[in-house]
């Protein structure tokens, strides 16, 4: 298996190279025949791993039926890069060929003039339909949905759905069961393929329904909707409106899509970066996106040097000590990610209540105490073996133990309080537990050495 995901990554590298290659020789016919033995979401891949003049060269070599599906699995800011660069006639060519829902998630970067137009060339129904995603947030069931769920009603029997499916030619894909809902467009339950194709003919929908399947309300958070199809091992789930009413339908790819935006929002948002970061993206634009976390990480390290420059004297004093810092700042801060990175993870997963935060501050808090206790002894013996002063082994001993409980306490508490605040965790949690271990960390060492070694 790591020879096989080796060999595919050198194949990916090898294929970027031949395409910049042919870039660079300006020879189309290459990139035409490299291109076309691609999927979209391959292409748009590698369309990222170019610079901004890269992508417009190779733009015309795309095949044209291809167009709409890159733009869309294109990261926002390459995305809307490419659109400022097409004219009306050819945005529209792109995406003529595009399901509802994922024409709503690159429509809001469309030029004005480009919306009007496209509404215009759409039948009303089509119309309709796209105005209804559009009506809720990206980031919701409502956002996600897909609206061609194919629906039956519960008083037919199994060979009038039969007919039914034979008239209506194409299934969507990703179908395991057809819906079922009343004369009002209301939801009941799900009629799997499996009990479709397994009972008599004669057999109504309403007798072998599952009417315990829920479905989903609208307005879910994404995240929501992905845990649930997680937990439960979902393929496809109906999306309902407040009035249970069925509204469309949410596929497993588009939770793949979902899970895959929180990790590299987590992996991105630790470096104070967007999940949508171009890889290429001008100079100017990325100094002035990371200006800003640069900044915040420099107030926090002044306040970390402040609370140094209390204690001067002291290290003049004894050099030790300099020596020393670090190692009390670098595991309280490791100690503290441990707990960051595992409350964060609970919290995106729904696992963290009212009922369980106690509980697991005080599991962090036992853990904290005894990593405290096992490394205190474990640095104070190498403190010992450095410099031969016992005292200066037991200072550093006990801050250890304070920090990795203070780490703990941080770690824990950080994410909760921040996500009271609405302000994302993910972004900025692991900033304030730095400040406070790094702050904590020479406070106490440095205020146990003034009091105790000077």
């Amino acid at each position: 298996m790591k020879t096989e995901t080796i060999d595919e990554k050198e194949q990916e590298v090898n294929l970027l190279a031949e395409l910049t290659d042919a870039l660079d020789d300006n020879d189309s016919s290459r990139l035409i025949t490299l291109l076309s033995d691609l999927h979209p979401a391959e292409i748009a891949h590698y369309l990222e791993a170019l610079t901004g003049q890269q992508r417009e060269a190779i733009w015309p070599s795309i095949p044209a039926e291809f167009e709409g599906e890159v733009l869309l699995h294109l990261n926002d800011e390459a995305r809307s890069t490419l659109i400022e660069k097409m004219d009306a006639e050819s945005l529209i060519a792109a995406t003529e060929g595009l399901d509802t829902d994922d024409l709503a998630d690159i429509l809001p970067e469309m030029p004005q003039n480009v919306i009007q137009e496209l509404l215009l060339t759409m039948e009303y129904q089509d119309r309709e339909r796209l105005r209804s995603v559009l009506a809720y947030a990206e980031d919701t069931a409502g956002g996600l949905m897909d609206l061609d769920a194919v629906t039956v009603r519960a008083d037919i029997s199994l060979d009038v759905v039969f007919r039914f499916l034979r008239r209506r030619g194409k299934i969507p894909a990703t179908t395991d069961s057809l819906f079922v809902v009343d004369r009002d467009g209301v939801f009941q339950g799900i009629l799997p393929f499996n009990d479709l194709l397994t009972h008599a003919p004669y057999t109504l929908v309403g007798d072998i329904m599952d009417a315990e399947i829920d479905g989903i309300p609208a307005k879910m958070s994404a995240q929501d909707v992905a845990n649930m199809f997680e937990r439960r091992d979902l393929v496809t789930a109906p999306v309902i409106d407040e009035n249970k009413k069925l509204l469309g339908r949410i596929t497993i790819d588009d939770v793949v899509d979902v899970i895959k935006d929180k990790a590299d929002h987590s992996f991105m948002g630790a470096a104070g970066l967007t999940e949508e970061e171009d890889l290429f993206a001008p100079v100017i634009k990325s100094t002035r996106r990371r200006l800003v976390w640069l900044g915040v990480n420099l107030i926090t390290a002044i306040l970390a040097s402040s609370v140094i420059h209390q204690f001067d004297a002291t290290i003049d004093k004894l050099v030790a000590l300099a020596v020393l810092m670090p190692i009390v700042a670098s595991m309280g801060g490791i100690a503290g990610s441990q707990t960051l990175t595992l409350v964060i993870r609970a919290m995106a997963l729904g696992q963290i209540s009212k009922t369980n935060a106690r509980r697991l501050l005080f599991k962090e808090i036992g853990i904290g105490l005894w990593n405290g206790l096992i490394w205190a002894v474990v640095v104070a013996a190498i403190a010992e073996l450095w410099y031969g002063n016992l005292q200066l082994s037991i200072v550093i001993g006990v801050a250890i133990i304070v920090n990795l409980l203070v780490a703990a306490i941080a770690g824990a508490t950080i994410p909760l309080l921040l996500r009271k605040m609405n302000i994302d965790p993910a972004l900025s949690a692991s900033v304030v537990l730095t400040t406070i271990t790094d702050v904590i960390g020479f406070f106490v060492f440095l205020g146990l050495a003034a009091l105790f070694l000077v």
